[in-house]
This record gives structure tokens, C-alpha cells and sequence, in this order.
């Protein structure tokens, strides 16, 4: 059997079970009786806004990609982004584990290099962290101002500022120690691919200098693209809309079960949620779910009704997205080998 289909499969069974021992836990029956009350058009509403939400962050990688120089047109954009959630929902490690399938994806799609491709989908991860902690940031300051936060709300909003440090931080020592990341890249990739094409036929591994100049054109892709102001606002927007269906989905969720929170609740826990997506489970699945129940139930809603709503919400973004993007990278014939040698 394949190593990645194996770990794939063994990712899923982990999260089913993660799944199951929270459905056991919240009671199972109890679960299936609210989801039965679910009011029928709230949910069509709820696959609109994940249309949307999908849509949103497609035309946020167009606007990329049209930065770096490779042209796609809307549809096909949505559709090969679909294709990059699809890849990131069923490798281990969420957006970590998927992205070389991803830049694959997209710089066929596009019909540009590889590296223009790894550019696009890092920026847009980039971009897109930047609306998710503003706004987990407002949520929380809607709470601290109106409410008295209980301890679950205290580390909830521990996170977000953690977050909202964190990541700019992060992002500015990483770009300006850049050439050292090169250096030491290529140092430690350059015997792994040599090792790993003396183990899989047919390959041949690229040499240091071949290596350095892949990751030199990745850097400097990144950097047009935050060279571009009016690209990256736009982007930004894109994002920004995203994340706000994103967080209409779950309010949505609830609202079909008849519960009206307060859309700061949903601006909280849509971002926290997200955190869960790097576990070693495909797409952050099962962890998810767990991260989003548990920010609801301190969010004052009963438990049986939020596992309710986030199953909800995730057959909306986990399900759809994945069925939609595994038919497009099917239809791009890609595998994670491929992208691999790429």
C-alpha cells in the first residue's frame, strides 16, 4: 500500500475515532434528535455561504496569482482553491501537510512554475491570517466590554491575543532571516532528496545549486506579491469576506436550531477553531469540532445543541469543499508523489 494513502487512512480512523468518543460523550441520540428539528431552509442558506466562503478565498488567490504573472479566470480560480482546501482535508498536519499538493494543483491550473505556485497559496495562508485574528480580536473586545469572562473566555482570549502577537512576529523574523532559511534548506533537503531518489524509481534528486535558485524564486514570488499594495488590499478583502462567511455558517448553524447568539460568538470561535486544523489529523478533523463545541458550550450554549451546530457547519466546510476539490485534483491528475518531485 502506498505511504501516503496508509497514513491517510490511519489519519481518518484517528479522527473517527476522536469523533465517535465525542458523539459517545455528548450522547449520540440526543444529537440526532436536535439535528432532526433543523430547519430545512436555514440549511440551504448554510451550502450558500460556504459557496461563498469558498469563493471569496478563490478570488483572493487569483488576485495573487495576477501579481505574480499567471492568469486564471474566476471559476477556474474557485475551483482550484476547492482543490487546495480538498488536499489540506486529507493530509495530516491541515495546510502544512497539503501544501505541495496544492502548489501543484495551482501552478497546473495556472500553467505556471511550481515555485510560482507554492508563492500563491503561502501568501494567501499569510493574507488570511491577518482578517481571522482582527476579528477574533473585536469578538473578544465585544465580550470584555459587555460580559464578566469566566475562565474558558479568559484563555480564549489569552489565545487570541497570543495569536495576534505571535504571528506578525513570527512572519518578520522569518522574512528578514530569509537567506539563512535558504542556507539551511537547502542543506537539509538536498541529502533528503538524495536519499529519497535512491529509494523511489524513477526520480532524480536536483542538485544544491538547482535547489537554492527554486528557493530563491519562491522568496522572491512572496515578494512581489507583498510589494503590491493594491493586490494584497484586495486580497485582503477577499479574506476578510471569507472568514465572515465562515463565521455566518456557524451562526447560521445555530440558528437553525433555533438558538440567536451574539455573531461576536462565532467571530471568536471560528479562528480558534482553525488553530485545530494543524493536529496530526486530516484537516484538523474531529479536532476541529472538539475546539469549536468547547468554545460554545463556554460561550454560555448547551453541549447537545453545539455539537449539533458544528456538525452543522463542517458538513458545509469540511465535506462540501472536499468533494468539490477532490474532483478537481482528480480532474488535474495530481498525487502527493508527484508534488513531492515537482
Amino acid at each position: 500500500m502506498n505511504g501516503d494513502l496508509r497514513a491517510t487512512i490511519v489519519g481518518f480512523g484517528g479522527a473517527l475515532v476522536v469523533l465517535g468518543a465525542l458523539f459517545w460523550f455528548v450522547g449520540i441520540g440526543d444529537v440526532l434528535a436536535v439535528l432532526a428539528d433543523a430547519r430545512t431552509s436555514v440549511l440551504i442558506g448554510i451550502a450558500l455561504v460556504a459557496i461563498a466562503w469558498l469563493s471569496a478565498w478563490g478570488l483572493s488567490l487569483r488576485t495573487v496569482l495576477k501579481t505574480l504573472g499567471a492568469t486564471i479566470t474566476a471559476p477556474t480560480a474557485v475551483l482550484v482553491y476547492a482543490a487546495a482546501t480538498f488536499a489540506n482535508n486529507v493530509t495530516p498536519f491541515g495546510q502544512a501537510g497539503g501544501e505541495p499538493i496544492s502548489a501543484l494543483l495551482i501552478s497546473r491550473a495556472s500553467r505556471s512554475e511550481y515555485e510560482t505556485g507554492l508563492a500563491a497559496i503561502a501568501s494567501v495562508d499569510a493574507v488570511n491570517f491577518v482578517p481571522s485574528t482582527m476579528l477574533a480580536l473585536v469578538g473578544m473586545g465585544y465580550f470584555a466590554a459587555t460580559i464578566t469572562l469566566g475562565r474558558r473566555l479568559e484563555f480564549a482570549a489569552a489565545a487570541v491575543v497570543a495569536i495576534a502577537i505571535a504571528l506578525p512576529v513570527g512572519a518578520f523574523l522569518g522574512w528578514r532571516h530569509r537567506y539563512e532559511i535558504e542556507e539551511a534548506a537547502v542543506d537539509v533537503l538536498t541529502p533528503l532528496l538524495q536519499t529519497v531518489s535512491r529509494v523511489v524509481p524513477r526520480t532524480s534528486p536536483p542538485e544544491a545549486d538547482a535547489l537554492a535558485a527554486r528557493i530563491e524564486g519562491f522568496f522572491t514570488a512572496v515578494d512581489r506579491v507583498a510589494g503590491d499594495r493594491e493586490a494584497l488590499a484586495l486580497a485582503l478583502g477577499f479574506s476578510t469576506l471569507g472568514w465572515v462567511g465562515l463565521a455566518t455558517s456557524l451562526w447560521l448553524s445555530l440558528f437553525a436550531l433555533e438558538v440567536t447568539a451574539p455573531f461576536a460568538v462565532v467571530l471568536v470561535a471560528i479562528p480558534i477553531g482553525a488553530i485545530a486544523g494543524i493536529t496530526p489529523l486530516p484537516g484538523g478533523l474531529a479536532g476541529v469540532e472538539a475546539v469549536l463545541v468547547a468554545l460554545l458550550v463556554a460561550f454560555g450554549i448547551d453541549l447537545v445543541t453545539a455539537t449539533a451546530a458544528v456538525t452543522i457547519h463542517r458538513g458545509a466546510t469540511y465535506v462540501l469543499p472536499t468533494v468539490v476539490g477532490g474532483g478537481t485534483a482528480a480532474a488535474l491528475g495530481v498525487n502527493r508523489r508527484e508534488a513531492g518531485t515537482e
